[in-house]
């Protein structure tokens, strides 16, 4: 019996593991990469292992860079199921589709400006200049209305000029096919996955319906149990309840554990000062007659961040200003957690359920859907909150929000999750945090969004205890507290510095760990 570590090994994104046992091979997640386009594109369309091998898949969760990929390894052969919990399938019917729209969607704006620029350029070789009229025109010419690309005819341009086009991964045709792969299991329940082995899923307390995956095999007489963590959350978060800690009698002795460590050398602050945190930032942006942005994945973290709006608003303790949630995806998927109230926290419904409240819907809240209600939005300057995905501020409609707020620095741009290294968000951290360091004098560094660069101006603020992954303490806690008895542990989904320290604390605190490598064969 072997593991094979195909991704988000010493990096975070694009997780992907393969058991192999006798003749099957169960791929654990099927993430995408999330990085430098070029890299990205290069990493995300190549796949380590033969899709048309695999036996099945087991998914962790609906994140982007969990199972992003999926519709690819349908397209490219795979053909068992992939076994997930119910309320992940439900999500990734929206995610999946929502992600296919964004990459055609994105290609097709990249391949727009491509054309456009070289069709600019042959005006202007022709004569000393153009007029923003004869810009104009070329423009319209590629367009069908104000909002939408006519794509026939840049397609057709573009080959009539030779230009490179850019392709989206997968499309929505190849989304819809790849839906009817899945299978969707309550928690606790063995479902058999191969030959003598099966899986159960447990709760992971990371968003609705993630799960660790136990995988047990009976191989030569012997039984194996390998565990999964998938993304652990926190204890005490909203919503959700905690990362499962009992695993049954016959199946607490673990001869691999395949551990997240997005934050394992790092300590969140206390989820109990999230709401003061919140607070504090929306008043000093409403006195400041600015807007408060937050980039914010559209399923956990967009959920999270409504239900304490929610909370500060029933208690007065902020202005009501406007709040919209401009995210057709985070819309879709705030109505999968309105579907599955049974895997809500007791304090969930403690505080809204029986008092007959939505905890995702008030007054002041608005989800907006048309690209007309997202312009609107964008150009509003009068103080509100603005949640929008992606978020890691990669793709999507938080990138033109970007474009018109980043420059402003009555604006504040609200940080609630981890941003990847090489990604759009972790650049405006970085360089932000550079320039406060110098009291926000001199020339404020530069953004490029879309093509075009900014001044960010706009104050950025990081909440760290919004963070749906557990940090080095709480995964110290889960391993300390649960009755399980592991063998040894591979420590992977981190940034490398972080895999390294997470994997040096594990060991001096008793647990054999080692941080692979990756495409790294490890038998057990």
């Amino acid at each position: 019996m072997f593991v094979t570590f195909l991704g988000a090994v010493r990096e975070v994104t694009g997780s992907m593991h393969m058991l192999s046992v006798n003749n099957d091979n169960i791929l654990l997640d099927c993430g995408m990469f999330q990085g430098r386009r070029k890299e990205s594109v290069e990493k995300n369309r190549k796949f380590a292992v033969d899709p048309k091998k695999l036996t099945n898949m087991v998914l962790s969760h609906a994140h982007v860079d969990h199972c992003g990929r999926i519709p690819l390894l349908t397209k490219n052969g795979f053909n068992g199921r992939i076994i997930t919990t119910r309320t992940t399938a439900d999500a990734c019917e929206y995610l999946l589709l929502d992600s296919a729209h964004i990459q055609e969607s994105d290609s097709a704006y990249l391949n727009y400006k491509t054309l456009r620029s070289h069709l600019f350029k042959l005006q202007k070789s022709k004569k000393s200049g153009l007029t923003n009229h004869e810009r104009g025109n070329i423009s319209k010419l590629l367009k069908k209305d104000r909002h939408k690309l006519n794509i026939d005819t840049i397609q057709s341009s573009m080959a009539k000029y030779g230009l490179e086009t850019i392709e989206p991964l997968y499309n929505y045709e190849d989304t819809v096919k790849a839906l009817e792969y899945f299978d969707g299991y309550p928690y606790n329940t063995p479902v058999t996955i191969g030959e003598a082995m099966s899986v159960t899923l447990f709760e992971a307390g990371h968003i609705l319906g993630s799960a660790m995956a136990l995988i047990s095999v009976l191989e030569n007489n012997k039984k194996y149990n390998v565990l999964f963590t998938g993304d652990i959350g926190r204890f005490n978060s909203p919503v959700i309840k905690d990362p499962n800690l009992k695993f049954p009698e016959d199946a607490k002795d673990i001869d691999l554990m395949i551990m997240e460590s997005t934050y394992g050398a790092r300590h969140h602050g206390l989820i109990d000062n999230l709401k003061e945190r919140m607070k504090t930032v929306i008043n000093e942006t409403v006195e400041d007659k600015g807007v408060v942005v937050i980039p914010s994945f559209a399923f956990g973290r967009t959920q999270d961040v409504v239900y304490v709006l929610h909370e500060l608003y029933n208690n007065n303790e902020v202005p009501r200003i406007p709040i919209f949630v401009d995210s057709p995806l985070g819309n879709k998927m705030t109505k999968v957690y309105a579907e599955h109230p049974e895997v809500y926290d007791a304090q969930t419904h403690k505080e809204f359920l029986e008092h007959g409240e939505n905890p995702f819907a008030f007054k002041e809240i608005k989800y907006t859907e048309s690209v007309e209600e997202s312009m609107r939005v964008m150009k509003n300057t009068e103080p509100h909150i603005l949640i929008s995905s992606s978020g890691m501020c990669e793709a999507g409609r938080i990138l033109h929000h970007l474009r018109y707020k980043i420059h402003n620095p009555k604006n504040r741009i609200l940080v609630v999750g981890f941003m990847a290294q090489h990604t759009l968000g972790r650049r405006i951290v970085e360089l932000s945090d550079e320039y406060e360091k110098t009291g926000r004098k001199g020339k404020p560094p530069e953004i490029k969004i879309l093509g075009k660069t900014y001044p960010l101006l706009a104050k950025v603020e990081k909440m760290n205890g919004f963070s749906a992954h557990a940090d080095q303490g709480e995964m110290t806690r889960f391993l300390k507290e649960s009755n399980l008895n592991i063998k040894k542990i591979a420590v992977v989904h981190g940034e490398e510095e972080q895999s390294l320290e997470f994997a040096r604390h594990l060991n001096e605190n008793g647990f054999d760990a080692m941080v692979p490598e990756p495409g790294q064969k490890l038998q057990i």
